[in-house]
């Protein structure tokens, strides 16, 4: 007599693909912010002392308010 074993799923290729794609956003996400956090840095490091005064920095801020962009 023939049985078939039934109980056995098939290999759902749709949660591999988006854990994958999750991934992937995720590692693009990620050089996003870091890539923001460059610029803003860079501008406010080409500012003078007294441009980070008028905005209410000194330049000590600069490299935490940079890291306050990140989306985390």
């Amino acid at each position: 007599m023939a049985a078939f074993d039934t109980t056995r799923t098939a290999y759902d290729s749709s949660t591999a693909v988006s854990s994958i794609t999750s991934f992937i956003s995720g590692v693009v996400a990620s050089v996003v912010a870091w890539n923001d956090a460059r610029v803003t840095r860079n501008a406010l490091a080409g500012l003078s002392d007294r441009e980070l005064e008028d905005i209410g920095l000194i330049r000590g801020d600069i490299d935490a308010v940079a890291q306050s962009n990140i989306i985390r």
